[in-house]
């Protein structure tokens, strides 16, 4: 059975493949992650673990809903952003990551350049409209030498992308249904964010946006 995203992207109209290029290390592979049994695959897993209203260090709670799969999951609360590898609001392991999704993510780290990838967390994001990701690093891994691998799902959404240093310029890249965002190498630190979601309805996901987010975080 061929994977819809293997080896393949949306075409424009011109039937070109458009792979964009938004720095050194960071590419936008469109239309990458297709495969429409993504879906039931997620409402598996949030099944195990619900998404939740995370908290900063600071005790302010994150807009974005969150849960994780894989053998270590990103939490945060009073005591700091960090891996576990147990769901706290269950107190079970995390639901095991989808061959799907560990393929899915290697093949698009490939095509953007960095063959080896081996993600061992997966952030599961759920974005309502008037929720925002402000800009930020994603530093809490052990190691900086592996790629973001990010999905977008659902509505679209703006994508913010910066430099290594906070007071970078900041381009703005819209993002649909199926597009994949990887960054790596010299972008590995650059910040990022999402604007805040507008309304809207799909016909995958309804009123909210989903972003899968692959990291090797040991």
């Amino acid at each position: 059975m061929t994977i819809p995203w293997e080896g393949s992207v949306e075409a424009d109209l011109f039937g070109t493949r458009r792979d964009e290029s938004i720095g050194p290390g960071a590419m936008i592979l469109r239309g990458f992650a297709l495969d429409p049994g993504i879906p039931a695959q997620i409402a598996r897993m949030t099944a195990v673990s619900p998404f939740r209203h995370m908290q900063t260090p600071g005790g302010r709670q994150i807009g974005v809903e969150m849960t994780n799969c894989g053998a270590l999951g990103w939490v945060s609360d009073r005591r700091g952003y960090r891996y576990e590898h147990d769901d706290p609001l269950t107190g079970r392991p995390w639901p095991e990551m989808p061959d799907q999704f560990q393929r899915l993510a290697e093949m698009a780290a490939k095509r953007a350049g960095f063959a080896g990838f081996q993600p061992d967390a997966c952030l599961i994001n759920r974005y309502v409209p008037g929720v925002k990701m402000g800009l930020h690093q994603d530093r809490d891994e052990a190691r900086f030498d592996a790629p973001i691998v990010s999905v977008s799902l659902g509505l679209p959404a703006t994508f913010q992308f910066g430099g290594p240093d906070r007071g970078d310029p900041v381009a703005k890249h819209a993002l649909n249904h199926g597009d994949v965002v990887v960054w790596g190498g010299p972008s590995r630190l650059n910040w990022h964010g999402i604007l805040t979601l507008k309304k809207g309805d799909h016909p995958v996901t309804g009123p909210v946006r989903i972003n899968l987010t692959f990291r090797q975080a040991a």
